[in-house]
């Protein structure tokens, strides 16, 4: 059984207490390795090492850093297939989405945020006959990120790549359900260049190791994706220590679709963002409203399509749907579904566990569900499932449509289908989201603001946002006379 290591100072090492954890993989049910069970003391040590690096990295000129970045980057491309096939394996997606999604955007990441830190640059402001203020940029020193099981390197180099990029040392702890690629991203640092101490990876429990990284005084500013009751945690407890904190938190998004949209166009891109990733996606629309007219040449040719998506073993290429990430997880999925039915919902396809041949015949895996029929404030159009269940509802006019989309406390992101211009930018804007995509979705463009509004998060992510958030300003007045 393989046991992965922390990655600290440069180096793999055993955690401090010599105790791991089981890791599974979806797709079987089996344990296939061993993680570290890390806990406060492994966070000291990780921070004592990033305490002697920050002078090191810190003082390098950005032209140094950007270029071990960007070596970062092409050694994951470099091994491309090696962390496709780990990320695959550790989620139980289809490993053509590892291939096409989740490993290309890690190197993307540490590519963007490699090159943007050439071209940050900060603010002047003349005063007339006074003198000039300007602003300075340094890095806040050592952070803490901490990244979910969804999207495993994708966020995880999400997180990481612009707060290396802003000069400052990381404490990182990937989900311990899907550790493996950022178990990995260790050997490509080390082959890169990047001093030791940088980057310190630390696998375990969110209630040990994460709680002790957002506790240590040391650790300046929290990047944290995941739940929203874990983000509230967070903020209750580094609010106090007046720590920066960046939280990208749960989503119940909204699919709103005009009799007016291009059907064809609309109901291919409707299966993918309700299903991609078995529906683990924040940015998934979950919710879907049909306007009234179309509903039910909606609904025929929708269920249809899900309920022929083929749902296999994540190495078949021809797989729509793989596993998903635990059986707990699954079991929360169908618990969700159960209530639905409770709530007067119906079923029209999908809503069940299924099981595979062996190998997988203990792997988790759920058919596509599609439910119509339930009240848009019952708990199921309320609360984030975050699996491949999705709810169709009716609508007859735009300003019900807008009240049932922003009845909910979440606001991620938001889609509308239709071709009447000012009606699409009515709704944008009226939708409460901190992204919204018309005819369109998943269109991620590196250089914009991502992130939520309500209990869907604080802060934004991305492009400059994400280096202004990782550094800290400074404003220096210079007096003329």
């Amino acid at each position: 059984m393989e046991k992965l290591r922390n990655y600290v100072n440069g180096k793999y090492i055993e955690p401090l207490s010599n105790q791991y954890i089981d890791n599974f993989e979806p797709a079987t049910g089996n344990v296939y390795s061993l993680i570290p069970n890390s806990n406060e003391e492994d966070v000291n040590q990780a921070v004592e090492a990033a305490d002697l690096a920050f002078p090191i990295w810190s003082n390098m000129s950005i032209e140094e850093r950007s270029a071990i970045l960007v070596k970062v980057s092409e050694g994951i491309e470099r091994r491309m297939d090696e962390f496709v096939a780990a990320e695959s394996k550790d989620n139980g997606k289809p490993i053509s989405l590892a291939r096409s999604v989740d490993i290309p955007r890690a190197v993307s990441n540490f590519h963007f945020f490699a090159t943007a830190i050439l071209h940050f640059s900060s603010e002047s402001h003349y005063m007339e006959g006074v003198g000039v203020n300007y602003t300075t940029r340094k890095p806040i020193g050592i952070v803490g990120c901490i990244s979910p099981w969804n999207l495993p390197l994708y966020l995880f180099s999400w997180k990481i790549a612009p707060a290396l990029a802003a000069g400052n040392c990381v404490i990182a702890k990937p989900s311990e359900i899907t550790p493996y690629t950022a178990y990995l991203l260790g050997e490509v640092c080390n082959e890169a260049g990047m001093p030791p101490g940088v980057l310190n990876i630390l696998h375990g429990l969110g209630s040990t190791v994460g709680d002790a990284i957002v506790k240590h005084p040391k650790i300046k500013a929290i990047s944290f994706t995941g739940g929203t009751a874990t983000g509230e945690y967070i903020a209750r407890t580094a609010a106090p220590m007046f720590k920066k904190l960046s939280l990208e938190l749960g989503g119940k998004n909204p699919n709103i679709i005009f009799a007016d949209c291009d059907f064809d166009t609309m109901i291919s891109t409707t299966v993918r963002s309700s299903f991609a990733n078995q529906g683990q996606i924040c940015l998934c629309g979950s919710r879907i409203f049909v306007e009234r007219s179309i509903y039910e040449k909606f609904k025929t040719v929708f269920v249809e399509k899900v309920s022929n998506s083929l749902v296999s073993y994540p190495s078949n290429p021809k797989t729509h749907l793989g596993a998903v990430v635990s059986k707990s997880h699954m079991e929360k999925v169908l618990s969700y579904i159960e209530l639905a039915k409770a709530e007067g919902g119906k079923v029209l396809t999908g809503g069940v566990q299924i099981h595979l041949e062996a190998p997988y015949e203990n792997g988790y895996y759920l058919r596509p569900t599609v439910i119509e029929g339930l009240a848009y404030d019952c708990r199921t159009n309320q609360e984030e499932i975050f699996g491949p269940v999705v709810t169709i509802t009716p609508f007859d006019t735009e300003e019900e449509v807008l009240m049932m989309a922003n009845s909910t406390k979440y606001g991620l992101a938001g889609t509308i289908w239709t071709n009447d211009l000012k009606r699409a930018h009515r709704v944008a804007n009226n939708l409460e989201s901190g992204i919204v995509w018309i005819n369109s979705w998943l269109i991620r463009d590196l250089r914009t603001p991502f992130g939520g509004v309500k209990a869907s998060g604080v802060g934004r992510e991305g492009g400059w946002e994400a280096l202004r958030f990782f550094t800290e300003a400074k404003n220096i007045f210079i007096k003329y006379e």
